[in-house]
């Protein structure tokens, strides 16, 4: 605890512990400052400190405790108002709104008192002369609070016709709760008009956004506004989630997620949060919460999770089931007591129906992935009915058709005709078939079962089909990395297929199966080749692939139009040849061809054949620079494949349009794709890796379209996610970049340095180093804007040294110039804060001065000495130096001293102008672009003139400026601004020529 505090110490200190984070720690200080206070004997100490005490316990958990320094100063003010000076007057009345409306949430304080208190309130208010604004909006607090609906709606345009005066709330806390009043009457669409311009940032205070943002989640969702309301709760939760005393808030973002199918977020978010459950100190907010916890975990039990464990109150393990209870009857038994003191009902059906809400959107995908798996329980399929008559018949019937058209679901369709059959029979070819297909979803493992397959189709008749089927076996032993076994397995079908084919013993059809079974073992063992030696135009196994698709071509092409599985041969030979190509450098031809295969496919009435080439086509389009056809393949293979593919295959098709849509500039649909991509990845068990790079992706296109919160949320989200082994350390540093530049935007400037810092480790062990020096710049930068002065000076002289070992001169000048500058505060700080020790603070000034001087010369040297390669490159130049000239004068100026005398501010001065005129002569020389900077500087050595007394030289310099805007655009600001600033720079110095 402080000793012999003095009162503007105890000032300080309770600044500083305001702008701590809320919660208990704060509150414990708050009152042994209030200790401190009453040591002074000096009665405004003691009035400061209980309301320093009553805002900290306002906002926080323990908002109970707020009455009695609010009594305290009450009882002070009615014994000796003298004692209050105006800040403290204006704020006693200003918390009487908190005390009034904060009774309504304290189920033990009589409603009859509340009203006692309001009336006290209006008295007191018209005595000091406010407007009655701002009690009758809380009256409309009471009024709704307890059901009064009448009284609420009178109290209501009472608050919105009486005059707005110092003692009305913020316009942003207004227009929250007149919003919120517009949503509780059922007009969504009038309420979100209502908070705009909160949610647009004209409007803002301590807990605004915030709030508006949490209450808009539901309206937004009943609206169909789903891009918003996801928006919002990233957004929002962000701004919540430090802050203790928004419980209320906290609760609607687990009640959205509990709305919109993330079950798994909303758990995480309780997690976070575990003293919510039992914090006593604002019932009504516990009540809300636990009611949304209900919500939560019923809805947890309904889908089958009842007896996974959730977080709740300290002290057990919970079910979800388990908590579903508890967390319903504590609520219920809060809103009871609301509801016994208020003697209505109201409080209680209010809660029933929040517990009792129906999801009000399937799947909203949010960009976050939950760390916390709501894992599905296995539950056991219900046995089909037994297939008799004509239920089997049908089957078969539909897996025939199926099978018939190359469907994808023809293999379920036969493997519904095996579950059904029981102890039934089929004929050979039937069973053959069934068997065939079922090999085919078994994939590498149905080696032997397309084995069993031929031998079927054999006794069924059909040696043409069982040489395909055999075919089909090889190809699997190929995926399954044994691609040199694989081409002798199908060596003799191929010859005997040829020799049957040649007598007339099979079709077409059959022929063309085995040949592509044949060349895509052929084009298996390219790929293979490509990923041990890299590929190569004229390589054998290439060139054997390559005869082998045009053999392929040869045979199936001509009857591609008489038969629907031979048009897909002639359209895969196709495909083949193009993927040939691209193994062949030749993007153009490999282009040209997938484009013909995809086309045929299509035509064919196969577009799910289509799908892999189509995406192939896309990244084939994009490196040929034709981002028209990129995203017209990509746009297809995610129509193509969308109805038929696994998780994993639409999360990759997402994503690949994405990336073809930031490449292209168009952020928003190529986010909107990002977050399809990152959804599907999760569902397909590949959140860690697939959907942790489309959570990367999304954050920077989100970032790109400053939507700076949402994007933050969803870096910070995939960072522990991302892994430098499997996405790389340039994904980890673009990551922590992105986020430095978010928080950034949102004013948290030290947790951006953190980011930039932590990027720049990792990105020294880089061969490359400009992006080292880049990061180590960022850095500085932030750390100086969160005023770590000594770490922001080290980090700036980190990366001087960087940007001088890369010969990056416009860097290191900018390091250096604001080196200087950080010099010169920190001396000046320094000084200030030992200005009653015994060291000299104005030698310690100026030793302070020349250092930065030093470094001034430094960057302006650095500057003259470099050598442009071209004309381009020596305006750059130049326009460095004036600037590095221009910040020299301005630092030199402005480090004079409030104790300095006449002659060293004189000397200081004319330095300083020396500086100036020289920016000057450089912006001057570079013509119309540099026009702005040239006047800028041009009017700072105005003023300098003027100071210097040299009133001629300051006019001529106010007119230079007005000369040199002759003519130009009124309507632009700067032009405006620079011509009003001559004019009275004219005024100042004229009448003394």
């Amino acid at each position: 605890m402080d000793s012999g505090m003095d009162f503007e110490t105890l000032r300080r200190a309770m600044q500083e512990n305001y702008e701590q984070p809320e919660g208990p720690a704060r509150n414990a200080r708050a009152e042994q400052l209030l200790a401190e206070a009453e040591k002074l004997n000096i009665p405004l100490a003691v009035i400061e400190a209980l309301g320093h005490q009553l805002k900290v316990y306002n906002y926080s958990s323990e908002k109970d405790r707020m009455f009695v320094p609010f009594a305290r100063l009450l009882r002070m003010w009615d014994e000796r108002p003298e004692d209050f000076d105006e800040y403290e007057t204006h704020s006693l009345h200003w918390v009487f709104k908190w005390v009034s409306s904060g009774m309504i949430g304290q189920p033990h304080i009589p409603l009859a008192s509340i009203e006692k208190w309001l009336g006290e309130m209006e008295h007191r208010y018209r005595l000091a002369g406010h407007s009655e604004r701002a009690v009758r909006s809380t009256e409309f607090t009471v009024a709704r609070s307890i059901g009064d609906m009448a009284r609420a709606e009178r109290a209501y345009t009472a608050w919105l016709a009486a005059d707005r005066d110092r003692m009305a709330d913020c316009h942003a806390c207004e227009l929250h709760d007149q919003g919120w009043w517009r949503a509780e009457r059922g007009a969504d669409a009038e309420a979100l008009e209502l908070w705009r311009p909160v949610l647009e940032g004209e409007y803002t205070c301590a807990h605004e956004p915030h709030a508006v943002l949490a209450s808009s989640l539901l309206p937004l969702l009943r609206l169909g506004r789903l891009d918003e309301a996801r928006a919002h709760h990233l957004r929002g939760f962000r701004l919540v989630r430090p802050m203790e005393s928004m419980r209320g808030a906290y609760a609607d973002h687990v009640e959205f997620c509990a709305l919109t199918g993330n079950e798994a977020r909303a758990l995480e978010l309780l997690a976070e949060r575990p003293a919510y459950f039992t914090d006593s100190g604002e019932p009504r907010s516990r009540m809300d919460f636990l009611a949304v916890v209900a919500l939560l975990a019923d809805r947890l039990t309904a889908l089958g999770f009842g007896t996974q464990d959730v977080p709740g109150p300290a002290g057990r393990t919970w079910t979800a089931s388990e908590l579903a209870a508890h967390a319903r009857v504590e609520a219920l038994l809060l809103a009871g007591r609301f509801d016994e003191r208020n003697g209505t009902a109201y409080v209680s059906g209010r809660v029933r129906r929040r517990m009792d809400q129906r999801p009000l959107v399937e799947r909203l995908p949010l960009g976050v992935r939950s760390a916390r798996a709501v894992t599905a329980p296995v539950r056991p399929v219900p046995a089909p009915a037994a297939a008799t008559g004509p239920d089997l018949p049908a089957l078969l019937t539909e897996a025939r058709r199926l099978s018939e058209s190359l469907h994808p679901e023809s293999v379920t369709a036969w493997a519904a005709v095996a579950e059904a059959l029981g102890d039934g029979e089929l004929s050979p070819r039937d069973r053959a078939e069934m068997t065939d297909h079922r090999a085919m979803g078994l994939g590498p493992e149905g080696v032997e079962l397309f084995a069993r397959a031929a031998e079927l189709y054999e006794e069924a008749g059909d040696p043409g089909e069982a040489l395909a089927t055999r075919a089909r076996g090889a190809y699997v032993l190929a995926l399954s990395g044994r691609s040199k076994e694989a081409l002798a397995a199908v060596s003799e079908p191929y010859e005997l297929v040829l020799a049957l084919f040649a007598e007339g013993g099979t079709g077409v059809r059959q022929a063309a199966s085995v040949l592509v079974g044949r060349a895509r073992i052929l084009l298996q063992r390219v790929q293979e080749a490509a990923e041990t030696n890299g590929a190569g135009d004229g390589s054998k196994v290439l060139a054997a692939a390559e005869t082998a698709a045009r053999e392929l071509l040869a045979l199936a092409e001509p009857e591609a139009g008489n038969d629907l599985l031979v048009a897909a041969r002639a359209a895969e030979a196709q495909a083949m040849l193009g993927m040939l190509a691209a193994h062949a450098q030749d993007a153009e031809r490999a282009a040209e061809l997938l484009t013909r295969a995809a086309e045929a496919f299509v035509a064919a009435g196969l577009p799910w054949f289509a799908v892999e080439y189509e995406a192939r086509l896309a990244g084939l389009a994009r490196h040929l620079g034709d981002a028209e056809a990129a995203e017209r393949a990509a746009r297809a293979a995610l129509e193509h494949g969308a109805p038929f593919m696994e998780a994993t295959g639409q999360a990759q098709l997402h994503l690949q349009l994405a990336e073809t849509l930031g490449a292209t500039g168009r952020f928003g649909p190529a986010a909107d794709h990002a977050l399809e991509a990152s959804h599907w990845a999760d569902e397909g068990g590949e959140g860690a890796t697939l959907g942790a790079w489309a959570r990367h992706q999304l954050g920077g296109f989100l970032l790109r379209q400053g939507r700076w919160a949402e994007a933050a949320v969803v870096l910070e989200s995939v960072l522990p996610e991302l892994d430098a082994r499997t996405h790389g350390d340039g994904a980890v540093v673009q990551t922590r970049w992105w986020l430095g530049d978010c928080l950034t935007e949102l004013g948290e400037h030290r947790e951006a340095a953190e980011h930039w810092l932590r990027a720049a480790e990792i990105a020294r062990r880089w061969p490359e180093q400009h992006d080292h020096a880049m990061l180590a710049h960022l850095a500085a930068e932030a750390l100086g804007h969160a005023g770590l002065d000594s770490e922001a000076e080290q980090a700036y002289e980190r990366a001087g040294d960087l940007w001088r070992s890369l010969g990056n001169v416009h860097g290191l000048i900018r390091a250096l110039r604001a080196r200087a500058w950080l010099v010169v505060r920190a001396d000046r700080v320094n000084g200030a804060d030992d200005a009653d020790s015994t060291d000299d603070g104005g030698d310690r000034e100026a030793a302070g001065l020349d250092a930065a001087r030093e470094l001034m010369s430094t960057a302006v040297r650095a500057c003259e000495a470099a050598e442009p390669e071209d004309d381009g490159a020596r305006e750059l130049l130049v326009t460095e130096l004036a600037h590095t000239h221009r910040q020299f004068g301005d630092l030199v100026a402005r480090s004079v001293s409030d104790d300095a005398d006449d002659d060293a501010i004189r000397a200081l001065f004319e330095e300083a102008l020396a500086h100036i005129a020289l920016a000057v002569s450089g912006f001057l020389s570079l013509g119309e672009d540099a026009l702005h900077s040239r006047t800028g500087a041009e009017l700072a050595a105005g003023r300098l003139e003027a100071d210097l007394e040299h009133p001629g030289r300051a006019a001529a310099r106010a007119r230079a400026v007005l000369t040199a805007y002759a003519g130009h655009d009124d309507a632009d600001e700067t032009v405006t601004a620079r011509r009003a600033e001559a004019e009275r720079l004219l005024r100042a110095t004229e009448p003394a020529e």
